[in-house]
């Protein structure tokens, strides 16, 4: 059983994976995320080149650009996303698998195709039974047309049921009863693999209380144990956001306060503290309380290469405190850790 992390291609989130141990490297299967950016000048070779550092070597990365625009990227290149990633990727070494979906127009899945054969890691097919994005299953005839046009056979695609944002337990029910469904029916056609993955956290801090811990609950991981209770076939893999919301990130304005998205075994504890202090000072008080708190896990500052940045910050070791994207870093180094051991010692996230 492994662990499917879906998260935002932006450079915390590649901190974190370039970071991980070997340990959690062999537990994970990282789906990225283009993000749209108006503020950057070419989207994928930025994406491209944080991948050629920070993608362990020899860990195929299956990266998902259905956020972008399908059409030509910057005005005179040829082919639109996919096609662009292929090749970007490929010059930087780094294996692909493209992530596609049964509505995609013929020229993506054609992108698609050719990327797979360049790459050779097969694909990766994401169906929505969101609430606000619900899709209709396809039918027979929309796989094997699919799966026709990648040239590939169900046992080289892996198979992707997104449930969306979940931040109830009756949206909890409610969505673990679409996954379900949308999973027994798919599994005869034997993928790869087969994941279920939602995503609780909220959508922004705003309103959380300052200068403490507030917890959210992560409900993507109780709705996946609610889908393998019902289903007595092959364990689908687990899925979730890291420690954002599933949704593309609105432009954000202005700098965060200090905050750390801690994840512990059923929730996250959210810090954000309020900025009294010069610069982002005041992440040195809140990395201390966080160090001297119950959630400070028993291994400390060996839980990941996150927990060992907060861990000198506590102490006064760093002369930075960082900013929000190595707050973010250190956060999704700390999640990854976490769910990826509790998957291989438990087998629960």
């Amino acid at each position: 059983m492994a662990y499917v992390p879906i998260l935002k291609g932006k450079a915390g989130e590649f901190s974190a994976l370039e970071h991980v141990t070997p340990a959690v490297r062999s537990g994970i299967r990282p789906v990225m995320e283009l993000v749209p950016d108006p503020d950057v000048r070419d989207v994928l070779e930025t994406f491209c080149d944080r991948a050629m550092d920070a993608v362990p070597q020899g860990m195929v990365l299956t990266v998902d650009s259905g956020a972008l625009p399908t059409a030509r990227v910057l005005e005179g290149d040829a082919g639109g996303p996919i096609a662009r990633l292929s090749e970007s990727m490929g010059l930087r070494g780094v294996l692909m698998c493209p992530v596609v979906r049964h509505t995609d127009p013929r020229d993506t899945l054609a992108e698609a195709s050719q990327a797979v054969a360049a790459h050779q890691s097969g694909a990766c097919l994401r169906l929505s039974v969101a609430i606000d994005t619900l899709e209709p299953l396809p039918q027979r005839g929309q796989i094997r047309s699919l799966l026709r046009g990648l040239r590939l056979e169900p046992e080289e695609v892996d198979l992707l049921i997104d449930a969306g944002p979940v931040d109830s337990r009756l949206a909890c029910d409610h969505l673990a009863a679409r996954a379900l469904t949308a999973l027994k029916a798919l599994s005869p056609w034997h993928w790869r693999r087969e994941c279920i993955a939602a995503g609780a956290f909220p959508a922004n801090l705003t309103g959380f209380p300052r200068g403490q811990a507030t917890p959210v609950v992560r409900y993507d991981a109780q709705l996946w144990r609610r889908v393998l209770s019902g289903y007595d076939q092959r364990l689908p893999d687990f899925g979730d956001f890291g420690v954002t919301h599933p949704w593309m990130p609105l432009k954000s304005r202005g700098t965060p306060d200090p905050n750390m998205r801690y994840t512990t075994p059923e929730d996250w504890q959210v810090f954000v503290y309020p900025r009294v202090r010069s610069g982002n000072d005041d992440f040195f008080i809140l990395s201390a309380d966080l160090v001297e708190s119950s959630y400070w896990p028993v291994t400390g500052s060996r839980t990941s290469w996150g927990d060992a940045r907060i861990k000198e910050c506590a102490v006064g070791q760093r002369a930075k405190a960082g900013g929000g994207t190595e707050w973010r870093a250190w956060a999704t180094s700390h999640h990854l850790a976490v769910v990826a051991t509790s998957l291989m010692t438990a087998g629960h996230a």
